[in-house]
């Protein structure tokens, strides 16, 4: 269904199609232990990121998307719910958009501010972002695939160098071919 409209905060939101995500579909992820298994092999850098004991969840998130946007020209977001039936997809009557191994997502055109507060429930934790979420310009992605308790980027070095300097992110630049788990975390 391209062009569908759902409404929520006193304004309509576009739900993205498979067209909208056609070049992470075509990305080439690669099944397997590598951080190319959530972000495709397209990016200059990459790193994994997750919350320390000690900071909050609303912290880690809050610094994260602030450094996306310091580091993006403003610019609407694509958000990637993934339907588990495990939390919140945001909005359930919005049609699905298969992705990696057929996963289905609903893709809402939104902001950061958005990515911060809509998500109500989440699997990995307290946190309220997206599974999925890119600029329209498509200069960088983060991703969490369902199983895993951490988050992928691949995006522009100096944008990597800035989530690996801040300390409330929690972030360690990865090479495309390395294993994304961080130190000191357990595959489950």
């Amino acid at each position: 269904m391209d062009g569908m409209e759902v409404g929520k905060d006193g304004r309509t939101w576009r739900i993205g199609a498979a067209a909208d995500v056609a070049w992470l579909a075509e990305g080439r992820t690669a099944e397997g232990l590598s951080i190319t298994t959530a972000i495709p092999p397209i990016y200059a850098g990459y790193a994994t990121f997750y919350p320390l004991n000690r900071i909050s969840f609303a912290a880690h998130e809050r610094a994260v998307v602030d450094v996306l946007i310091a580091q993006t020209p403003p610019q609407p977001w694509w958000l990637g719910y993934l339907e588990t039936g495990a939390h919140d997809i945001v909005f359930p009557e919005a049609p699905r958009v298969p992705l990696y191994w057929d996963w289905p997502y609903v893709l809402v055109e939104a902001g950061p501010d958005q990515a911060l507060t809509w998500r109500t429930g989440h699997m990995r934790g307290d946190g309220s972002l997206p599974d999925l979420f890119f600029p329209r310009d498509r200069s960088w992605l983060v991703s969490a695939l369902w199983d895993d308790t951490w988050t992928d980027i691949g995006g522009p070095a100096p944008l990597i160098t800035a989530l690996c300097q801040d300390p409330l992110v929690n972030a360690r630049a990865v090479d495309p071919d390395e294993d994304p788990l961080p130190p000191g975390l357990i595959r489950d």
